[in-house]
């Protein structure tokens, strides 16, 4: 009977949707896709400047790295829709040709994910999507919010560089996605800039950006949240040309309000959630912040140097031994031995409670006692496609400088590759989305399927995933110093070639490291299960 039970458990969890976005909602009417923690140069320990993305959904896995190129002549450039769903670099069905835009004369080469994230010159982007107002959506706007990051990844070294670009081409061609917020870093500083169009008769967008103190934490987690603009701060600010006389346009602003840019964009009820405040909260504890308060700070200064392993633990976080703990109210009775010989009966945490239970998990829970399961959204979900830590690093060549640390699927259970911004190529695996069907052949599956098995009894499972998720971890910071050394040596030699094979050796290395262990692992759960542990 027990090998029933724990066999209907595994099939619940195998089969539960991976990609249910409905099932965390703890701020009603909000987007639960993403999220992104940026941080400044002043606040990381090693002085690198942060930016990051939770790729939570159904969208594809495979990547490339997407060669910059030299136009001699007038050309054109492509711009796509639904690019983010398809299984391979060559496969176009279910894209459609939006339109066209001038080519640059020469394009950087970037990584090239469903939400395209560092380029060669240490350009890095994550993303959120926060909805916005429905009103303001424009359907014949040429641009998706992927293919503004594409672009500005072609053709922008900076920041600044890129909100200026983004900004031009939807004034230009037209916005036609959602509310989204892309955080933009590169070597010096990172920003924060929340898109929405301008309604369905007006061809531009509305659109802010705001630079994140070099000393502070920022984190968008599907909330827009840029509150008053500073429109005399161009240090700090960047806005759509006339945007207070298009909101007033548009009767979202009355002229005599402070302009509080996440009230003309979006209708949401707070300027929060959870994952904000947890962060926040981590990093800046005496700030006492309110969780029932309508907003936070923008962004907070950090009580101490925020580290590359922090914000890897921060992508791991299920709130575990919190008040926001899914299955913290999942609790069974186990007999403990007193010292005189008696026993005492003392509650503890089941082994199937996680941080991922699915849909149908927390229906069955609450079935049998009303709210037994409380469903706060964490940072790391069970619908994750990939996600990613991004460094940029002024003080390395652009070729080592900045490092974007990938993980395919459950971003607590996965190891992370370090991919740097000099990369001439991905792992073979990483170029196959996993996402339409299991293969062998994709990366995802790798790590998905040692995923799925460990989460349907993590409390024994957890013992093998864990470790080796820092075994991992640990490997690459300690190996990295030397190799980027060897590599910065061998630029300011004049073989650069030579280092960008370097390191994309390790990048093949280290992965094709990760998948196997991951499959070792697979093996030995199973044969757990196979005797009921």
């Amino acid at each position: 009977m027990k090998k029933i039970v724990l066999l209907a458990s595994l099939i619940l969890c195998l089969v539960a949707t991976s990609f249910a976005q409905k099932e965390l909602v703890e701020v009603p009417g909000t987007p639960q896709g993403c999220t992104s923690i940026t941080v400044g140069k002043d606040a990381s320990a090693d002085g690198s400047v942060m930016t990051s993305h939770t790729c939570d959904g159904y969208y594809r896995t495979w990547m490339d790295i997407k060669k910059g190129q030299k136009f001699d002549n007038d050309t054109t450039r492509q711009i796509l829709k639904g690019i983010m769903h398809t299984e391979n670099a060559w496969t176009m069905d279910g894209v459609d040709i939006a339109g066209t835009i001038p080519q640059a004369k020469q394009t950087f080469a970037y990584l090239n994910t469903a939400y395209p994230c560092m380029n060669e010159k240490q350009l890095a982007m994550g993303e959120t999507t926060f909805g916005g107002r429905k009103s303001l959506r424009n359907k014949k706007g040429m641009f998706m919010i992927e293919e503004l990051q594409a672009v500005a990844l072609e053709r922008c070294s900076t920041a600044r560089q890129a909100i200026t670009l983004i900004g031009e081409l939807i004034a230009e061609y037209g916005y036609g996605d959602g509310g989204e917020c892309i955080t933009i870093a590169d070597k010096n500083e990172v920003w924060q800039m929340e898109i929405t169009g301008e309604g369905p008769d007006n061809i531009g967008g509305l659109w802010v950006a705001q630079r994140i103190p070099d000393d502070h934490v920022c984190v968008s987690a599907n909330i827009a949240r840029i509150a008053e603009v500073d429109f005399d701060n161009a240090d700090y600010f960047m806005y759509t040309k006339d945007l207070k006389k298009k909101a007033k346009k548009l009767k979202l602003w009355d002229g005599k309000e402070p302009f509080i840019f996440y009230n003309i964009i979006a209708d949401n009820k707070r300027q929060f959630s959870i994952r904000e405040y947890y962060v926040f909260t981590k990093l800046a504890p005496s700030l006492n912040l309110d969780f029932t308060a309508k907003a936070l700070p923008f962004s907070i200064k950090p009580e101490h140097k925020v580290t590359t392993k922090e914000m890897f633990a921060f992508f791991r976080e299920t709130y575990e031994d919190t008040e926001w703990a899914m299955g913290k109210n999942l609790l069974i009775t186990k007999k403990l031995k007193n010292e005189d010989g008696t026993t005492r009966d003392t509650l503890i945490p089941s082994n199937l409670a996680t941080g991922w239970l699915s849909r149908d998990q927390v229906k069955l829970y609450n079935s049998l006692k009303d709210t037994v399961v409380q469903k706060y959204r964490p940072i790391s979900v069970r619908f994750c496609a990939y996600s990613f830590i991004s460094q940029c690093r002024n003080w390395l060549p652009d070729e080592i400088g900045g490092v974007t640390w990938m993980s395919f699927d459950v971003a607590a259970l996965s190891p992370r590759t370090p991919i740097y911004s000099g990369s001439l190529t991905v792992p073979p695996s990483f170029k196959i989305c996993g996402q339409a069907r299991f293969t062998d052949d994709a990366a995802v599956w790798a790590y998905r399927k040692t995923n799925r098995l460990a989460m349907a009894n993590w409390g024994k499972t957890r013992k093998y995933i864990e470790p080796n998720v820092m075994l991992f971890e640990n490997k690459a910071l300690r190996e990295m110093p030397a190799l980027e050394q060897e590599a910065k040596k061998l630029i300011e030699a004049g073989k650069t070639e030579e280092a960008q094979r370097l390191i994309t050796d390790y990048t093949i290395n280290f992965a094709e490291s990760t998948m196997k262990r991951s499959e070792e692992i697979s093996n030995t759960i199973w044969h757990l299960y196979t005797f009921g542990f």
